[in-house]
C-alpha cells in the first residue's frame, strides 16, 4: 500500500504542476504537498573556461591510487537487497590488503522524501556515514557517490521503488547534493565527492552539463575546496568525453568507466539482454587493443584539458574463466598506470569479485593481478 500512496502523492504533484503552469504561476502547494521547486533556484556554474585541476586535485587523483568499489551494497534499493552489506571485515580487509581508496556507490534516491525538501532519511545517513568514518580512520580515500538514481536517467523503477513527479526529478537531484554537502562539510579532504555515476538515457549530453554544473555550485556553497569527480555521459564512457564540459572549477577530476571488451567482460551477465554467450577468453592483441583504446581517448582528453582521469569501474565477471580474468586485471591495471591513471576496481566481493564473502578470503589470483609486482 505504500508505493500506491507514494504514486497517488507523485500523480497529484505533476497535476499541480500542469494546473498552475497553465495558470501561468508556480507550483503551489495543494492538499498540505509541498510546491516542487524551481530548478531556476539553484543556477548552474559557469562552463565556457575550466582552469584545468589545482595541485590539489591532481594531490587527490594521485592519492586515489589502486582502489575497490564497494559494489552492491550501498546501492541496491536497500542495503542487503543484493546479497551484501558493508561489514567492518571488508573494510578491514580492504585496507589490510593494500588497496589505497575505496569507491562508495550510494542510492540516496532510494532513501529520500518524494516531496520537497527531498529530505534524506535521518537513519540512512547516519549508516552511511559510519561506513565512511571507518574507512577513513583506516586511512583510505573515499570516493562517495550518487548511484541508481533510475528516474534521474529515464530507467525503468527497480522493485520497491516509487517514482516522484517528473517535474521534481532534476531539482531533487541538485536537493540531494545540496544535504549531502553540508552534512558532510566537515569531513576530511580524503573524502572525494563524485556527483553521479553513469549519466545516461534523459540525461545525455548537454542536459547533463548543466545539471552537473547545478549540483557543483550548490556543493560549492558549503564546500569550497573539496574535490568533486565528475565523468561524461553515456555511462561514463571515454567516447562521451568531447561531450562533457568541466565547470569552470579547478577541484576537479574526470572519471571514466571501462569494461571493454564487453562481449568478454559480460559473458553471462543475467542484467544484460539479450545474456551474452559464456567461454570467450582474454586477452588476444585485439582485445587489448579494445581495453586500450578508451584509455587512450581519455589521456588525450586529459592533456587537452588539464584535468587528471580515474578509471572508477572495471573488471570481468565471474563467468569468464579465472585465468581470463587474472589476465585481464593485470593488464588492465598496466594500461591505465602506464597513462598515469589511477583507478576502482568494480567490485569488492560481489558478482566481480576480488573477495569471496563465504570464506572470507580473497581470490588471490584477482588480488595479485590488482596489487602485485
Amino acid at each position: 500500500m505504500g508505493a500506491i500512496r507514494e504514486n497517488l502523492r507523485a500523480a497529484l504533484l505533476v497535476a499541480t504542476v500542469l494546473v498552475n503552469a497553465c495558470a501561468g504561476g508556480s507550483a503551489a502547494s495543494v492538499s498540505g504537498l509541498p510546491a516542487v521547486p524551481n530548478i531556476d533556484a539553484y543556477p548552474p556554474l559557469a562552463n565556457d573556461a575550466a582552469p584545468g585541476a589545482s595541485a590539489s586535485a591532481a594531490a587527490t587523483a594521485t592519492a586515489i591510487g589502486r582502489g575497490v568499489n564497494f559494489g552492491n551494497m550501498l546501492e541496491a534499493p536497500t542495503e542487503g537487497a543484493w546479497g551484501l552489506t558493508v561489514t567492518d571485515e571488508f573494510i578491514d580487509k580492504a585496507a589490510a590488503a593494500g588497496f589505497a581508496s575505496v569507491r562508495l556507490p550510494v542510492r540516496w534516491s532510494n532513501h529520500a522524501s518524494a516531496q520537497a525538501p527531498f529530505t534524506i532519511d535521518a537513519a540512512f545517513l547516519a549508516r552511511v556515514e559510519s561506513v565512511i568514518d571507518k574507512l577513513l580512520a583506516k586511512g583510505l580515500v573515499v570516493v562517495l557517490n550518487m548511484h541508481h538514481y533510475r528516474q534521474l536517467d529515464g530507467d525503468q523503477l527497480d522493485p520497491g521503488e516509487s517514482a516522484v513527479a517528473n517535474a521534481a526529478v532534476d531539482v531533487r537531484f541538485v536537493m540531494l547534493w545540496e544535504q549531502l554537502a553540508q552534512h558532510f562539510a566537515g569531513h576530511s579532504g580524503r573524502l572525494v565527492f563524485e556527483l553521479y555515476n553513469e549519466p545516461h538515457g534523459r540525461i545525455n549530453g548537454e542536459g547533463w552539463n548543466v545539471l552537473a554544473a547545478r549540483a557543483l555550485r550548490v556543493v560549492r556553497k558549503t564546500n569550497p575546496n573539496r574535490v568533486v569527480v565528475i565523468g561524461p555521459t553515456s555511462w561514463n564512457s571515454a567516447s562521451d568525453l568531447h561531450l562533457l564540459k568541466m565547470p569552470n572549477d579547478a577541484n576537479l577530476i574526470a572519471t571514466v568507466h571501462n569494461y571493454a571488451p564487453f562481449h568478454f567482460t559480460h559473458q553471462g551477465a543475467e542484467w544484460v539482454s539479450p545474456v551474452l554467450p559464456v567461454g570467450v577468453t582474454c586477452c588476444s592483441a585485439a582485445q587489448q587493443a579494445e581495453m586500450t583504446a578508451p584509455l587512450d581517448i581519455a589521456k588525450t582528453w586529459s592533456a587537452a584539458r588539464h584535468y587528471p582521469v580515474f578509471v572508477g569501474e572495471f573488471g570481468a565477471y565471474s563467468k569468464a574463466d579465472d585465468a581470463s580474468r587474472i589476465d585481464f586485471n593485470r593488464k588492465m591495471r598496466d594500461a591505465m598506470e602506464a597513462r598515469a591513471m589511477t583507478w576502482a576496481y568494480w567490485e569488492f566481493a560481489s558478482g566481480f569479485g576480488v573477495f569471496d564473502p563465504v570464506t572470507l578470503s580473497f581470490r588471490q589470483g584477482l588480488l595479485d593481478a590488482l596489487l602485485g609486482r
